[in-house]
């Protein structure tokens, strides 16, 4: 039995990659090598453009509880430089603090809804792949057996499995320091918030932002209170003692690394509330890029195609990302209408924002390195952020709402995220990211009298939805969308473009039905 796409890895960016996949019509296999879901603590939280996407589905409301749409976050932090964000004009980052293992949850939970299988205990252990699919050999509770696949996509982490046996190279920098500590643990007795919300150690002059890395003499710390009972801590050292890395890390050592970061001698207590709350250590980090996210009928998403530094929480937001980007463009490819090179299009699209990250994870561990040459450079840049269109550029290099691509559309949204709009529709007031719920290309009219564009797209109807649409201030007449949410093309009000939109329904969605027949 040969399945359309397998997926490896039932993490985050796999399990967003199947909701993609079964959105478009076609139902991939996931495969996990864990027994059962991991408890482990991981991600904190998603930070950017990737909060909008998932409003698109309808899961930022199942992960923050919350109806409507999600708003910007005031402040956020660069390279342990504190970001008021309130200053900007059309602010462009959102934050969204809930843990990685509510959002497999979440994922999981949706994929299964949409009729994906997921199968644990399958570790993949060799592949061979041809001009028509991908033998993939496992290792499963029956033991070892074949399967087969159409495709087959590594969501396998940074030490994927399927990236080394599709002989993809992983090329970058690996570096001894810092280390990193981290753990959840009960709110100090001695912590002290004042009115304006820092937080003051004892000991220490200065007082902490919460939610923000701070660069001390020593190194870097963070606390984040995540409850009433819980509180994040988490410290960034470069020249500190060394490590036995045999030995699992404790709250003891935290509070080591506490004590020579900050001077603050506290008494921190493991959480009680429920959660993954194990401490955890990292020596030193990587920076790495897979050569290519495709190789034949084989392609990586996520942490199989990159790995960074965590520092701003970038992961989340460009592997989502990926596997919204290859969703659509491998059910296009499997559907047979993709037009010539609308899956080598992920690798073109994709690489070039992760060299992005790749740039400014590791500028922000380098301005929170210790030493006199980088506290110069931290007050001339500190100066260049107190000017409002480099703290813009900054929050959109945060957010990656700087991201177009290219199209030969010369709108200045085509190639860019869309924005949220309130429509009016003929079944009553929406928002664009409602009417995106469905995981479809649409053609939005947002024209005020009659057009030809519903005649011009009808070819497309069993790809492209369309709807037409007041809205007030409308920045466009017309936009032509991704599934991923993002423009193909745009014209002006007034300016219908017959030739262009033909021309863009073609380029990204392949010849009109009655042409394939």
């Amino acid at each position: 039995m040969t399945n359309d796409v397998i997926i490896t890895g039932a993490g985050p960016n796999g399990l967003m990659l199947a909701c993609e996949l079964a959105l478009a019509g076609v139902r991939p296999v996931v495969l996990d090598r864990l027994a059962e879901r991991s408890a482990e603590q991981k991600a904190n939280g998603l930070v950017g453009q990737v909060i909008r996407l998932l409003d698109h589905r309808g899961l930022y409301q199942r992960l923050s509880g919350a109806p409507g749409a999600p708003d910007p976050v005031p402040r956020f932090v660069f390279g342990a430089f504190p970001l008021d964000l309130r200053q900007l004009d059309g602010n462009p980052l959102h934050a969204l603090p809930v843990p990685q293992h509510r959002i497999e949850a979440a994922l999981e939970e949706r994929a299964r809804e949409l009729g994906v299988t997921v199968r644990r205990g399958f570790e993949v252990t060799g592949l061979t792949q041809d001009d028509t699919g991908v033998t993939v050999d496992v290792d499963g509770p029956s033991g070892a057996e074949q399967l087969r696949a159409r495709y087959l996509v590594g969501a396998d982490g940074g030490r994927s499995t399927v990236r080394k046996l599709a002989g993809i190279g992983f090329p970058g920098v690996t570096s001894p320091d810092p280390v990193a500590r981290i753990a959840h643990v009960l709110p100090p007795a001695e912590l002290r918030v004042l009115d304006t919300g820092e937080v003051l150690l004892p000991g220490c002059p200065t007082p902490f932002l919460p939610y923000t890395h701070t660069r001390t003499d020593h190194g870097v710390f963070l606390l984040a209170p995540m409850g009433p009972e819980l509180v994040m801590m988490a410290t960034l050292e470069w020249s500190g003692p060394p490590v036995d890395e045999s030995v699992p890390p404790t709250v003891d050592e935290l509070r080591a690394s506490v004590r020579r970061v900050t001077g603050a001698d506290l008494a921190l207590a493991p959480a009680s509330t429920p959660g993954a709350h194990t401490p955890r250590r990292q020596v030193g980090h990587n920076t790495r890029l897979a050569e290519r996210y495709r190789e034949g009928r084989v392609l990586l998403v996520g942490d199989a195609a990159h790995v960074h530094a965590a520092t701003g929480g970038p992961g989340l937001n460009l592997g989502l990302q990926d596997a919204a980007n290859l969703g659509w463009k491998l059910a296009a490819e499997l559907q047979g209408w993709a037009p010539p090179g609308l899956l080598d299009s992920y690798h073109r699209e994709r690489y070039p924002i992760g060299e992005r990250v790749f740039m400014h994870s590791q500028a922000q561990m380098a301005l929170m390195s210790p030493g006199p040459a980088v506290t110069a450079l931290r007050a001339l840049f500190g100066e260049l952020l107190s000017h409002q269109d480099n703290l813009g550029r900054i929050a959109a290099l945060m957010a990656g709402s700087d991201v177009r691509y290219d199209t030969d559309c010369p709108h200045p949204l085509a190639g860019g995220f869309v924005p949220d709009l309130p429509l009016t529709t003929a079944a009553g007031p929406t928002r664009l990211a409602e009417a995106a719920r469905s995981g479809r290309a649409l053609l939005l009219d947002l024209s005020e009298g009659p057009t030809q564009l519903a005649e011009l797209a009808a070819g497309w109807k069993d790809r492209v939805d369309v709807l037409a649409a007041g809205c007030p201030q409308p920045p466009a007449g017309a936009l032509l969308l991704r599934p991923d949410g993002y423009v193909a093309w745009a014209a002006a009000p007034g300016e219908a473009d017959p030739d262009g939109l033909l021309h863009a329904l073609r380029a990204w969605f392949g010849e009109p039905a009655s042409a394939r027949l």
